[in-house]
């Protein structure tokens, strides 16, 4: 086992990267608050799931261009690779960025959330919220659209949530903690190891990046009143 003497501070995950994962925090705890206090919060439940709509583009688009470790290609992981993982018998670099596991748990959280906020998008609740692109399915899909995004929807998101809060307390009973990685960038590891580029010319290419995913959800959200 590498001990903390034989490692040196290696740039894992750039600073886009951080950005997109502490808005996307913020972001939903302000989507349940403001969904279940309703009423006039419904505005703002609204603008905050277009805001997690363009963070979700962000994310897919970063996911091509972004740092080493961000990139999807770093951490698709065949089922074979994740038994492996689980039996201990892993490649190092798979704890690097995202391991199998975590990867698992990063495609089913941006998976719920996609289709949360295209539920929120078409659905018609018959009182007070009409989404944005309602008007293009039937009543009844709107309905079930509503039905799930209130009950079964959030549920996932909750339930998400709640098992990634329960792994970051796991690997910091075990001496790894997740968290700070992902305030300043930096993971203790061995020598040699791999880093993503986080520099000027990334941070030029995640604004243009994050310019067309707000480009790109204005866009959707002006279908509604074309």
């Amino acid at each position: 086992m590498t001990t903390p003497a034989e490692t040196v501070p290696v740039r894992v995950w750039d600073l886009p990267t951080r950005l997109f994962h502490w808005l996307l925090v913020l972001a939903v705890v302000g989507l349940v608050i403001t969904g279940n206090l309703g009423g006039n919060w419904m505005t703002w439940h609204q603008r905050l799931g277009y805001a997690v709509l363009a963070l979700l583009i962000f994310r897919v688009l970063w996911g091509l261009v972004g740092g080493r470790w961000s990139r999807f290609r770093s951490f698709l992981y065949g089922p074979g690779s994740l038994w492996a993982y689980l039996r201990g018998r892993g490649d190092p670099l798979w704890s690097v960025g995202h391991s199998p596991l975590g990867a698992l748990s990063v495609f089913a959280l941006l998976t719920v959330l996609a289709v949360q906020v295209g539920t929120g998008l078409i659905s018609d609740d018959e009182i007070a919220f009409v989404g944005p692109l309602a008007r293009f399915v039937s009543s009844e899909t709107a309905y079930a659209a509503t039905a799930y995004h209130k009950q079964w929807g959030k549920l996932l998101v909750l339930g998400l949530v709640v098992l990634h809060v329960a792994a970051i307390v796991v690997y910091r009973l075990r001496g790894q903690s997740l968290v700070p990685p992902m305030i300043h960038g930096d993971k203790p590891l061995p020598p040699g190891t791999p880093a993503s580029a986080d520099g000027w010319r990334e941070r030029l290419r995640a604004l243009a990046v994050a310019a067309v995913s707000v480009a790109v959800t204005v866009w959707i959200v002006s279908l509604g009143a074309a």
